[in-house]
């Protein structure tokens, strides 16, 4: 279980949150030199170096949007301008691409950063420059939520690349696209001129991912262990019928990979942000406001739970929490994580995921419920796992390592992973996606610091 420090705070973050501010700059310009314009996207590092390997292109948006996210800490506009001429030049062949379940990953982390930064008066407001982004946003939403299917009771979700059969978790991330499509005011349109609703599109995705992928201690089956998730979700295509649980980069379909737990935790906590903003008439298609936040923040809670229960105590997880090497390891719950263990690797990414889930539940509890005791207890553990990046043996500090955060993996199953000589399980390498998220709770805490204003991927919003 995570052990908390109750008075540790942001302030107390500052320090770290220069040092790793300065390094993650060095990161940048090292990633954007060896994965120069043109080439495949970078992923994860192998002996220290980013290359390309994975699915499809999933990852682009997190390398410049990482370019955006270090300008809006630090100021330094050489970052805003990379950042807003790659998204430009290399990012809008991802707005319609209609065979991946990435929107959020790709598109808001660039055309969405661009558009809050504007919106926050981060840069100059130029109408055309905003138009451009607002459309780009709109366009993504409609694309994504189109990928749809539909399950036996008549509602449906965004099917993942595997096909319309597949349900993936970490789809949860993507529904901030159709969430700013719809802030934006923008509808998907269907045969015969159908007009779609995105926000109930998302709500029903969003309600089956917690229906399917997550439990809840109710007796579902005989793996029901509260909090719990699944990677995928199997659906009959031809009834739209539930199948069964599965998981492509997981253990097993009964254990849980805890990235895709940390998806589940950050996905729901900024939505549930989000949800703030809109209006009650906007719920009427969903089965209105307290249904729907009822869902989101089950969902939310029962996955913090688990993260926190299931986590050693530093906040670092192990790459899935029923791997068969954990039973070696003896009682690794009551201490800090080991990256270098002889057994299993841990995952820092999923970590980097989950530390900005803790910090947004706990923060809307506190802020939106009135829950304050539970709500400090989500806080107070997002703030330990943030503390333990921030420092060795997860933070780089080798200048010739090109990744950020260290001990991220990948796809153990599939071996992808860098394993170095001498040992018999990965360590020590960074991935996109990890040092992305890394930034973004980084970001977050630090305009805690400050007394800035509070981060969320929609910006200023009002009802």
């Amino acid at each position: 279980m995570i052990k908390v420090d109750p008075k540790l705070t942001p302030i107390d973050l500052l320090p770290q949150l220069e040092r790793f501010w300065a390094r993650s700059a060095q990161c940048i310009d090292a990633v954007d030199a060896s994965c120069p314009p043109g080439s495949a996207s970078p992923v994860f590092t192998l002996n220290g170096r980013y290359t390309n390997k994975g699915w499809t292109e999933w990852t682009q948006g997190f390398q410049h949007g990482s370019a955006l996210l270090q300008f809006d800490a630090t100021g330094d506009e050489r970052f805003l301008e990379l950042g807003r001429t790659r998204t430009i030049a290399f990012m809008a062949p991802h707005l319609t691409h209609v065979g991946v379940h990435d929107h959020g990953f790709n598109n808001v982390s660039t055309y969405g950063n661009l558009w809050r930064l504007m919106n926050e008066g981060r840069f100059p407001e130029n109408h055309w420059e905003r138009q451009f982004y607002e459309l780009a946003l709109k366009a993504s939403g409609a694309v994504q939520a189109a990928r749809w299917a539909k399950t036996g009771d008549g509602t449906g979700y965004i099917y993942s690349f595997n096909g319309p059969q597949s349900l993936f978790v970490d789809t949860i991330r993507s529904c901030r696209a159709l969430a700013l499509a719809h802030q934006l005011g923008h509808v998907l349109v269907g045969e015969r001129d159908e007009r779609i609703n995105l926000l109930r599109r998302l709500v029903e995705h969003a309600s089956n991912t917690a229906r399917y992928n997550i439990w809840y201690g109710e007796g579902r089956d005989a793996y029901d262990v509260a909090g719990r998730t699944a990677h995928e979700s199997v659906f009959n295509t031809n009834n739209g019928q539930y199948r069964c649980p599965s998981t492509q980069q997981g253990y097993s379909p009964f254990s849980t990979w805890t990235r895709g737990l940390a998806w589940a935790m950050v996905g729901y906590a900024e939505l549930l942000e989000w949800l703030t903003t809109r209006t009650d008439s906007e719920f009427e298609a969903t089965g209105g406001r307290e249904a729907v936040e009822g869902v989101f923040t089950k969902a939310a809670r029962a996955t913090c739970d688990f993260y926190i229960r299931e986590t050693p105590t530093c906040g670092v997880p192990y790459w899935d929490t029923g791997a068969p090497g954990l039973a070696k390891l003896g009682d690794y719950l009551n201490r800090p994580a080991d990256p270098y263990n002889e057994y299993e690797p841990i995952d820092s990414s999923a970590a980097a995921i989950a530390a900005q889930g803790l910090l947004r539940f706990g923060h809307y509890l506190v802020h939106e419920r009135g829950e304050t005791a539970a709500g400090v207890r989500y806080v107070e553990a997002g703030r330990t796992v943030v503390k333990t990046l921030l420092g060795e043996p997860y933070l780089s500090t080798d200048p010739r390592h090109e990744g950020l955060i260290l001990h991220s993996v990948y796809h153990r199953p599939n071996g992808w992973d860098y394993v170095p000589p001498g040992r018999r399980v990965p360590c020590g390498e960074s991935s996109m996606w990890g040092d992305y998220h890394a930034r973004e709770v980084a970001l977050y805490v630090k305009r805690l610091a400050e007394n800035a204003t509070y981060h969320t991927f929609f910006g200023p919003a009002t009802k």
